[in-house]
């Protein structure tokens, strides 16, 4: 059984305080694979404890974006840290308890928590698959989105972490 993790989908990353970011079809393409989704689904919010932060708890920033309002999850949980493994919620756990072997992830920020959530659910033994068109990031330091987003598919597939995949491929292996 594969479940669907969607991380960090949240309001506060339209803020303009992250800056550029690339592509735009990526919530769409979020939609695409929550309506479609078969099996669990997963949401995971970051709830940011840095002061002024666009994704503090109890602010409209960290509530969901609405592409996700007819999601119907079976598990919503809050983390402070870049992997979805490290929640309020024992994801590992809770995988493992339904006889989940696979996952397949989409979000926001494609270098930050989705390639860390890859890398540990990797390091854990998961299928990792991320729909890489499901993701967005920003421009960081002297890279551009798109270079960041380059580094976390090679990166991931390189090391074996998570198999790269489009949200096409996604959905036609439904």
């Amino acid at each position: 059984m594969t479940a669907l993790i969607l991380i960090d989908v949240q309001r506060g990353f339209d803020d303009a305080f992250w800056g550029p970011r690339n592509n735009p079809d990526a919530e769409a393409n979020i939609a695409a694979l929550a309506k479609a989704w078969r099996g669990p689904v997963v949401l995971v919010r970051h709830d940011s404890a840095k002061p002024g932060s666009p994704l503090a708890a109890g602010t409209t920033g960290n509530t969901f974006k609405p592409e996700l309002d007819d999601v119907r999850p079976d598990l919503v949980f809050a983390k402070t840290v870049n992997s979805a493994f490290h929640g309020e919620v024992d994801l590992h756990a809770w995988l493992t308890n339904r006889g989940i072997t696979d996952i397949t992830l989409a979000g926001i920020q494609t270098n930050m928590c989705v390639e860390t959530t890859a890398r540990v659910g990797g390091n854990l033994g998961y299928r990792v698959v991320v729909a890489i068109d499901a993701t967005f990031t920003f421009d960081l330091e002297d890279l551009t989105a798109d270079q960041l987003t380059a580094a976390t598919v090679a990166n991931l597939r390189g090391g074996g972490f998570a198999e790269i995949s489009s949200t096409k491929e996604v959905l036609d292996r439904l």
